[in-house]
């Protein structure tokens, strides 16, 4: 009898542990399904805020919608010409993980929609730095060929330089690399280039993260580069996969022609068919055969000028390593201390940008700029406008103010310094709220800082004042100016 009683104890006990375990296995199957769907949705996210335009979270905005997301994703899945769910089924997610071209796929070119083009038919390049994947012959080789892709069915010519003034200026780099759109290590995004335009306008960067190489290893360098510098060219993604233009990477034979008709009818409804004429550079002497850097003889104005004893600034901000500074439609990259600065008008880095910018200010936590015009702000992600303007007044200004004349963020404290004639004030970023007892007058609390304050920025601990051609370094802790310098210094001057 006990042993009957054993045996049913020990029956029990087996039903039970089974029972546990299968409740335990459902609930590991349920948190791995829950912890692979938020994956999904972290990554469809960044997916989406990059190549779709979909909006971050930001001051002011209430968060993110199902809805908002579900409509970026049809809207993403309608160019890949997938079945339009609006959900991260399998088939999306797989599209979404594929190395790509960092260029977005809803890119605008230019205010009135057209597509920008460079106005000259021959057009000089350089390379300023290569990877270590491949001998510097071979890249040369490879780049060459890849420009060759364009000229073979265009009027256009290109010509090697060795100057920092080339028209495309082709580098290799991982993650930040002085452009304000890092990389983000192997996968992911393999190279971007941006549209025809003065300073870094047609310039071409490629992940050195990446492995590159001549053939079926890694990502083949020929054909990304063809496809990078058809964006150089002013071409934007294709979403028929035959296209050099495709947005994502494909392994494909590179014997032959690699342009589909839909390519060439794109390059030449820009630039016209290709002539059959000799070979030759109109308008220069003969030394330009030799010296081909001495064909680009339009350098901008702004570049030629950054130099001015003169010069002064009406924004000034940083972003991680990198120092922006605005003047006009144009901008500068400092990145580090490293001489190489990145330039050109705005809307070659910002495509939604076009007018002159009052000030401007970096949140690092957020990884958010917002540039300032009268009124209006803009907040910024990388390259990526997010929204339309908003209003000033939505941070607590009254209508008074017009425009504001400089901005500054005090990390370590954790508010925003807004300057506006001989007055400023401080905005609480966690609170989302003006503080109370101001504004304040400039001189009372800063000593020795002119109320004519163009451009201000924080950077190791100091904050900097510009005014006209002048910066002031200024200790806030001690409350007193401890250097000045020209303003042209901070950009290698």
């Amino acid at each position: 009898m006990q042993q009957v009683r054993a045996c049913a104890a020990f029956l029990l006990l087996c039903v039970v542990s089974s029972s546990a375990v299968s409740k335990t296995k459902q609930e590991n199957t349920k948190e791995d399904s829950k912890d692979a769907g938020q994956s999904d949705l972290s990554l469809a996210t960044e997916y989406l805020e990059q190549f779709y335009s979909l909006e971050d979270e930001s001051a002011g905005r209430p968060k993110r919608s199902s809805d908002s997301i579900g409509t970026k994703v049809k809207e993403m899945q309608r160019f890949f010409r997938l079945s339009e769910t609006g959900s991260l089924d399998n088939e999306t997610i797989e599209v979404m993980k594929t190395p790509r071209c960092g260029i977005p796929d809803v890119h605008n070119y230019s205010p009135s929609g057209q597509q920008a083009r460079w106005h000259k038919s021959v057009i000089s390049y350089s390379i300023g730095s290569y990877t270590h994947d491949l001998p510097a012959s071979t890249v040369d080789h490879l780049i060459d060929s890849a420009l060759k892709v364009w000229s073979s069915v265009s009027p256009l010519s290109f010509v090697r330089s060795y100057s920092q003034n080339a028209d495309i200026r082709v580098q290799f780099g991982a993650y930040a690399h002085g452009d304000f759109v890092p990389f983000d290590g192997p996968g992911g995004t393999l190279a971007h280039a941006y549209s025809p335009g003065e300073g870094i306008g047609g310039d071409t960067h490629f992940d050195d993260d990446e492995t590159w190489s001549a053939g079926f290893q890694g990502f083949n360098l020929y054909l990304v580069a063809a496809h990078e510098f058809g964006h150089a060219l002013g071409l934007s993604h294709s979403r028929y996969e035959g296209s050099l233009m495709y947005p994502t990477y494909r392994k494909r034979n590179t014997a032959g022609n690699i342009l589909s008709s839909e390519d060439v009818a794109k390059i030449q409804a820009l630039y016209g068919p290709r002539r059959n004429l000799l070979y030759y550079f109109p308008r220069y002497d003969r030394r330009s055969l030799f010296y081909p850097w001495m064909l680009n003889s339009d350098v901008p104005q702004t570049r030629k000028e950054k130099c001015d004893p003169d010069l002064s600034f009406d924004a000034v901000t940083t972003l991680g390593q990198d120092v922006l500074l605005l003047k006009d439609r144009y901008l500068w990259i400092r990145h580090g201390q490293l001489p190489d600065i990145k330039e050109g008008l705005i809307n070659n880095f910002m495509p939604r940008i076009y007018s002159n910018i009052d000030a401007a200010y970096s949140l690092p936590r957020r990884k958010f700029t917002y540039l300032f015009k009268g009124s209006k702000y803009w907040t910024i992600k990388g390259p990526q406008v997010k929204g339309s303007p908003k209003s000033i007044y939505n941070l607590g200004f009254s209508h008074q103010v017009k425009q504001i004349d400089a901005a500054v963020h005090r990390n370590e404290a954790g508010n925003t310094l807004f300057f506006i004639k001989d007055l400023y004030w401080s905005y609480n970023e966690t609170a989302r709220a003006m503080e109370e007892f101001y504004p304040r007058n400039i001189t009372d609390d800063f000593p020795g800082i002119s109320t004519k304050i163009d451009a201000a920025v924080e950077k190791n601990g100091f904050l900097y004042f510009f005014s006209g051609s002048e910066v002031c370094k200024y200790d806030y802790k001690q409350k007193k100016v401890t250097g000045i310098e020209k303003a042209n210094t901070w950009l290698g001057c």
